[in-house]
């Protein structure tokens, strides 16, 4: 727990609430501490689409270890997912809700023994369960191996590459010298490579979850990660494999469908207020930042629910689960949907020069990632009207546009129909380091309710 003069909690305080502390966070977009580019950032991409790109994630997610007895009582209790048949080899999407229905975050449970898992992304969502562990009395032991942003001993425990691309499984076949099994969506398998004990999940960041099956996230002891990087990349050079670096990684999720990091709904309320005093002031939610054109006046405004991020079919609202209450009573509302918006050429061709030409320029668009705040937020209209959040946003070869994934009012997600993305913030911007003085541009695009390739 953290001490009383530092927490979330009295850095809200200090700050004038959450909305001015994460607005006036010098972070930007969050960092992926690989190399930039390994050959080019284009190629890295349309290798993932036409052979196979291999992406370092050892360094830039939290990988948080439970376990114990009580294991599955506090998934049960602390998450929204269906648990049942969770266990030894089997992935499972984390679901955790706050009391009022809203999310905290995701990320990825991965079950090694039936009763230890290993939770990876960032470290929000682990953050939450490690509380309840310490509050609600469970048998259940916790390691931390933190992401190197928070690292102090820049160390890993262990080492996890990220293959893609439709020649994925035939390198991980190569380089395992035929002792890869079949690996079902979502489940995890046993295997060596150079002679290393590996397990590898079966999901994919491109194209729809659990349609394209092209993708392993390999995972084993850090001290080997050297040998097996190796044989992945003699493996792969007959197939045009591609390192991907920080760069490319950055545009994965316009294609997959992953919205990364909502705001999460911790900074309010009497019940999440022992939370807000548990969490330290070094954490990603005391120090993530918030920018784009929405802009509301309370953070509740930010909030996402499960439906608007697409997890609607694997909450588990049967359940005793915190938020299971909130999450019944809002099921046959209506909600935001999950899209895909095709950014039009010519309007970003405008806001490109725009950035760096003429007298009032327009925000910098980045390419090929322009993200510059942890929880990015652009307002979408139809016709003037509001009708949700545009938020991760990239070009990619693939693709062959900027795009970028939105939450859209159910009834008006439409396939085909034009909307307008906001792209800068108003009154010239919010003054953070990484937000330059600039003038709002409207960027037309198009709304797709499945991927764009």
């Amino acid at each position: 727990m953290a001490a009383d003069a530092h927490t979330l909690e009295s850095k809200i305080r200090e700050s004038g609430g959450a909305l001015a502390m994460l607005r006036s966070s010098a972070a930007g977009q969050f960092p992926f501490p690989i190399p930039p580019e390994f050959s080019n950032w284009r190629d890295e991409q349309t290798a993932w689409k036409q052979t196979a790109t291999l992406f370092d994630q050892s360094f830039h997610m939290t990988d948080v270890y439970f376990k114990g007895p009580d294991l599955k009582r506090l998934l049960a209790d602390a998450t929204a997912n269906k648990v049942e048949s969770f266990g030894r080899n089997r992935g499972k999407q984390l679901i955790t809700i706050s009391p009022d229905g809203y999310m905290i975050a995701d990320g990825i449970l991965f079950g090694l023994e039936e009763d230890e898992c290993n939770v990876v992304g960032g470290p929000i969502g682990s953050n939450w369960l490690s509380y309840h562990v310490e509050k609600g009395g469970y048998d259940v032991e916790i390691v931390r191996d933190e992401a190197i942003l928070f690292n102090k001993t820049g160390r890993r425990l262990t080492f996890r590459y990220q293959l893609q691309g439709p020649a994925a499984l035939q390198i991980v076949e190569k380089a395992s010298g035929g002792t890869m099994p079949t690996i079902k969506f979502f489940r995890i398998g046993e295997f060596s490579i150079a002679g290393v004990p590996v397990r590898a999940l079966n999901h994919t960041m491109i194209g729809v979850p659990g349609l394209e099956k092209t993708g392993l996230e390999i995972f084993g002891p850090a001290e080997h990660r050297d040998e097996v990087k190796e044989a992945l990349i003699a493996a792969g050079a007959e197939f045009g494999m591609r390192e991907g670096g920080s760069i490319a990684y950055s545009s994965v999720t316009v294609e997959s469908g992953w919205i990364p990091l909502p705001v999460p709904a911790i900074y309010t309320g009497e019940e999440m207020r022992p939370y807000r005093e548990w969490l330290g002031t070094e954490t990603l939610e005391a120090n993530a930042s918030l920018g784009g054109s929405y802009v509301a006046d309370s953070i509740e405004d930010y909030y996402v629910t499960p439906w608007d991020l697409g997890y609607g079919r694997a909450l588990r609202l049967d359940g005793d689960f915190i938020g299971a209450d909130a999450l019944r009573r809002r099921a046959n509302e209506p909600h935001r949907r999950k899209v895909w918006l095709r950014w039009n050429d010519e309007d970003v061709t405008k806001a490109l020069a725009g950035g760096l030409f003429g007298d009032e320029p327009t925000k910098y668009l980045a390419t090929p990632t322009p993200v510059y705040s942890t929880h990015q937020y652009d307002t979408v209209l139809i016709n003037d009207r509001p009708v949700g959040i545009s938020t991760w946003v990239a070009y990619t070869r693939n693709v062959g546009s900027f795009s970028s994934l939105a939450m859209i009012d159910e009834a008006d997600a439409r396939d085909g129909a034009e909307v307008i993305v906001v792209w800068g913030e108003p009154d010239g911007g919010s003054g953070r380091p990484g937000v330059e003085r600039h003038a709002q541009i409207p960027i037309r695009a198009t709304l797709s309710t499945t991927a764009l390739v």
